[in-house]
């Protein structure tokens, strides 16, 4: 498996169901990856931090944001707060804008991170992919296994018993589908949050093919 597929299934084992948008919005907390960056970009008054989260048309505004941040952040703690949260939010909103995604606000820190998320940033921690299959594999065959025997279950129906043979059809649909969106994962793109941001983010990259990181 690779990486870009275990990022892949990733977002299928956790969304394959529905497709909230809350299961994308983890770059958008206080304890994201998009603030911890912004952070740093402060603490070590180096913006390239923050910058690599953002599109190229967006370094300006990012820029600006943070010249203001360290103008004041050292007069006071009050000054010091409002000026980092005023940077937070104008880096979340640019990163998610750049994904397709809509911005609405921070939130507030999750305590518990979404364990497909945990685990994502684990195996790039420890350079394996040791955590997500743990993760991933048995979940994916317990899903498949489930939608396959209810399938199987649902098949041999009374024929001429109309609503038993609805609940076949409705067992058979949802297996496909499941199929499907499992096999569209792995094979597609990852671009965005949304399936409308993949053409955005191709022409931001400059339609060479090329994923952002």
């Amino acid at each position: 498996m690779t990486l870009k597929h275990a990022a892949t299934l990733v977002i299928v084992a956790t969304t394959v169901a529905v497709w909230p948008a809350g299961a994308f919005a983890h770059c958008d907390t206080l304890d994201g990856p998009v603030v911890r960056a912004a952070q740093r970009a402060l603490d070590s008054r180096k913006v390239t931090e923050a910058l690599i989260w953002v599109q190229p048309a967006d370094e300006t505004e990012v820029r600006e944001a943070f010249d203001r941040a360290l103008a004041v952040r050292d007069l006071n703690d009050t000054a010091k707060a409002l000026a980092d949260r005023f940077f937070f939010e104008t880096v979340v909103r640019l990163h998610r804008s750049g994904e397709g995604a809509p911005y609405t606000g921070l939130k507030p820190a999750t305590g518990r991170p979404n364990p497909a998320i945990f685990a994502a940033d684990q195996a790039i921690a420890q350079d394996s992919l040791a955590a997500l299959n743990a993760l991933l594999v048995p979940a994916l065959q317990a899903g498949l296994r489930e939608h396959f025997d209810h399938v199987i279950k649902t098949s041999n129906w009374p024929r001429g018993d109309v609503a038993a043979g609805r609940e076949f059809v409705k067992a058979y649909v949802e297996y496909v589908h499941y199929v499907e969106r499992l096999h569209e994962a792995i094979e597609g793109a990852v671009y965005g949050h949304f399936p409308e941001a993949t053409t955005l983010l191709r022409e931001s990259y400059g339609g060479q093919g090329r994923e952002p990181r």
